[in-house]
């Protein structure tokens, strides 16, 4: 009986990589007819922008298409340079070390040390972002002058991680520690703003997102960003109690990669020197 039902499951997923095969094809046409620049896109990256949308081609196709236009004119030159996010990275709050069981990238969010942006006017330049999303319905618009750091920072945090992804691995692991956290390093443009990069222009990236250590306070900011957050990515989104924090983690992470402020073994890296 295990066997016949091993040879039906097999056969189910053959016919569903099929499935998806036949659309990525027909995505990858819709799209290089509207932007010929996609021809050089590798099917993994129409993969994950399908997947998003359930396989539907034609509103992933515009989800990708999207995704092209912001990347053109928000990293005209391919990538973020630390010296554009300077105020970010002063701030020492990320960190990018280890990887989890399944061999994907873990980043570690101090998140008591984010402050909303005090930076020059330069940087503030380089980082205008324009964020709209809708869930249920519901739409958020933040105004076009709308500008801050963080978007940039997360861009930069996003490439990092992805370089150092290993073949056939395409997600990664968030640690968000609370500790500390306060009023005054609340910032719901800016979770808005992080929030939009995971759902509309990376696509399938992030695994799953711990949060630990977080005081009651923090669910008064919770509260805002919650309904903006689609499904599946709410799926992702684990807060860990302070009682079964090692052991939880320890589930995904092994102890020689866990940060040693969580109780593992490695050192913090800070995502620049990482």
């Amino acid at each position: 009986m295990m066997m016949g039902s091993e040879k039906m499951n097999n056969s189910m997923e053959i016919e569903d990589e099929n499935i998806e095969k036949t659309k990525i094809s027909l995505m990858r046409i819709l799209v290089e007819k509207q932007d010929p620049s996609s021809k050089e896109v590798e099917d993994g990256a129409l993969r994950r922008f399908l997947r998003a949308r359930d396989l539907d081609v034609e509103k992933a196709s515009n989800m990708f298409l999207k995704y092209l236009n912001w990347k053109r004119n928000f990293v005209p030159n391919g990538s973020i340079s630390p010296s554009e996010i300077r105020h970010e990275i002063q701030q020492n709050k990320m960190f990018l070390q280890g990887w989890d069981k399944k061999g994907r990238p873990i980043a570690l969010l101090l998140a008591a040390r984010h402050f909303q942006h005090e930076g020059g006017v330069d940087e503030f330049k380089r980082t205008y972002f324009t964020f709209q999303t809708s869930t249920n319905s519901q739409n958020v618009l933040v105004d076009d002058d709308f500008e801050f750091s963080l978007t940039g920072f997360i861009v930069y945090l996003f490439d990092k991680i992805i370089t150092r992804m290993p073949p056939g691995q395409e997600k990664f692991i968030v640690i968000g520690d609370l500790k500390g956290w306060g009023y005054a390093n609340s910032d719901i443009r800016a979770y808005l703003a992080a929030l939009s990069l995971v759902q509309d222009y990376y696509p399938e990236r992030l695994e799953k997102l711990f949060v630990v250590h977080a005081p009651y306070i923090f669910m008064t900011a919770w509260k805002v960003v919650y309904p903006f957050i689609d499904p599946k990515t709410r799926k992702k989104l684990i807060f860990v109690d302070n009682k079964s924090l090692k052991s939880t983690l320890l589930e995904e992470i092994d102890e020689s990669q866990l940060p040693a402020t969580l109780g593992g073994k490695l050192e913090l890296v800070p995502i620049h020197n990482s």
